[in-house]
């Protein structure tokens, strides 16, 4: 812990006194800030102290490298940020650090200076790129919808004065950004304090760069400050899997989830052999900078399947899924072209016969002076029609989401949506969305939505059920065959001639 950690307060009478202004109140906490880890995330239920925790870091790196280090922390708006900024002038003015409110800085005797600000666009990360900083925090990194905004901000991370920089981010589940923050921090070592490293290489020198990153987890049984109380008021605050993930810091479920009724162990089932005479559907979202999303299913018609539970008639199954998304990079697109993407769904549906039906989101319809993605992915030998994108209900009828919720609730015969266990990206993003801050019956579009828009297309694409091909009806059954009609008619002859 830095010696700024305590303020000297000079009194009249000797002898001077020392008196605390901040320290560590848990051993997460005391191991966040000691922390030599480059990026380290400190998370998981409310009341763990996060806050104080980023800036109890800055004081002891204010300390050590006093005029040479150089701190920006973020939060994702300003009503956020004032919290943070407030708490830090209640704080740090008692060490004699001087702000500057239509600034949102600080300075402290040594020359550390601290910037706070807020991100409300991912575009506003741009602004910061040519700044230079030993210490970059993001508070409640779990607002972000898209990491692009943090990583940019990371490679601002450098000091010609040779600071060793770091990292710092704090978070609880849920928010927008729980499936990135999950899939980085959390998903490789659920229980945390596991060293992670990610090797890049110079590409001029060839040299091997090592990157360390690790999870904290905090709890509120981590100290005593806040009491039974709080703990009350969280167990008061909503549904049993909001208490988890606020008062445990449960990232298996996600707060304030758009789908609360996607359930894994309900909704997905271990892939099995489709049988032929079920419908096939195909459903696409577009995208380029972004993911598309393809996605194939099969129309149930109720009858027991060999591997398969029992489905309802009628039911979507969602056998596979196509995603563009780049390797190891949340929420960005693989830019093929519309050629490409066609050639690549014909070459994945070779074996599955007939498509009775492909849906394509609209935008790819449109032209701009040449043909439309559409029209080329035609030509290439995908063909697909206008999908219906109505997202939220309009005068009485039920809108695309609705649509996809009713299929989850499913009937009194179980789910009439349903995902093989392949489909990893529709498990993983479709339960993580989130109510739209401003219209809380559409989705946030600034979530990774993209293969919930294309499920949404193929729930609104009125599949037909076909029924498996039966027995030939009992009148015509005598007649199978050519020779048995022949043999019969001569019998029937015979006898009457007799």
């Amino acid at each position: 812990m830095g010696r700024a950690a305590h303020a000297a307060a000079t009194r009249t009478d000797d002898p001077v006194e020392t008196v605390v202004v901040w320290e560590p109140r848990s051993k997460p906490q005391a191991a966040f800030i000691a922390c030599p880890i480059f990026e380290v995330f400190f998370g998981g239920a409310r009341g763990s102290l996060k806050t104080d925790s980023a800036l109890g870091d800055w004081l002891s790196h204010a300390d050590l490298y006093g005029e040479n280090a150089i701190g920006l922390m973020v939060r994702r708006n300003r009503v956020q940020l004032m919290e943070t900024y407030e708490r830090a002038k209640f704080l740090f003015s008692k060490l004699g650090f001087k702000f500057n409110d239509s600034e949102h800085t600080c300075k402290g005797a040594t020359g550390a200076r601290l910037r706070f600000a807020y991100l409300e666009r991912d575009q506003d990360a741009e602004e910061y790129q040519g700044h230079s900083y030993t210490r970059v925090y993001v508070e409640e990194i779990g607002n972000f919808p898209s990491p692009a905004p943090v990583m940019k901000l990371m490679a601002t991370l450098r000091s010609a004065a040779g600071v060793p920089c770091g990292f710092r981010a704090t978070g609880n589940p849920g928010g927008p950004g729980q499936h990135w923050v999950k899939a980085r921090y959390i998903d490789p070592a659920p229980q945390g304090w596991k060293v992670l490293k990610t090797e890049f290489t110079n590409p001029w020198s060839g040299e091997k760069i090592i990157r360390e990153r690790v999870f904290i987890p905090g709890r509120i049984t981590d100290h005593d400050l806040l009491g039974a109380a709080y703990i009350a008021n969280l167990q008061m605050s909503g549904s049993p899997e909001l208490v988890r993930a606020w008062l445990e810091g449960d990232w298996s479920v996600v707060a304030g989830a758009f789908f609360p009724e996607f359930e894994a162990d309900k909704h997905v089932v271990k892939p099995f052999a489709i049988p032929e005479h079920w419908s096939h559907i195909r459903a696409m979202d577009w995208g380029g900078a972004r993911p598309f999303s393809v996605g194939w299913y099969a129309v149930s018609d109720g009858q027991d399947v060999q591997g398969a539970p029992k489905i309802a008639r009628g039911a979507l199954v969602k056998y596979r899924e196509w995603y563009g998304m780049k390797l190891n990079q949340h929420n960005v697109g693989l830019k093929l072209t519309a050629e490409e993407v066609a050639r690549g769904i014909r070459a994945l549906e070779s074996e599955d016969g007939k498509i009775a039906d492909a849906v394509l989101d609209p935008s790819a319809f449109s032209t701009d002076g040449g043909p439309s993605i559409a029209e080329r992915m035609r030509a290439a030998g995908a063909h697909f029609r206008e999908a219906d994108n109505k997202r939220v209900a309009r005068a009485g009828a039920l809108g695309g989401w609705d649509q996809l919720r009713a299929r989850l609730k499913g009937n009194d015969a179980g789910p009439l949506l349903l995902f093989f266990s392949t489909c990893t990206e529709s498990i993983r993003t479709i339960p993580a969305l989130q109510h739209d801050s401003l219209k809380a019956e559409d989705v946030d579009t600034e979530g990774e939505d993209h293969a919930a828009d294309e499920t949404r297309y193929a729930c609104m694409s009125r599949p037909i059920t076909h029924d498996a091909p039966g027995e030939p009806p009992a009148k015509y059954a005598q007649h199978r065959t050519f020779t048995e009609m022949v043999k019969r008619q001569t019998a029937r002859r015979l006898s009457m001639e007799e």
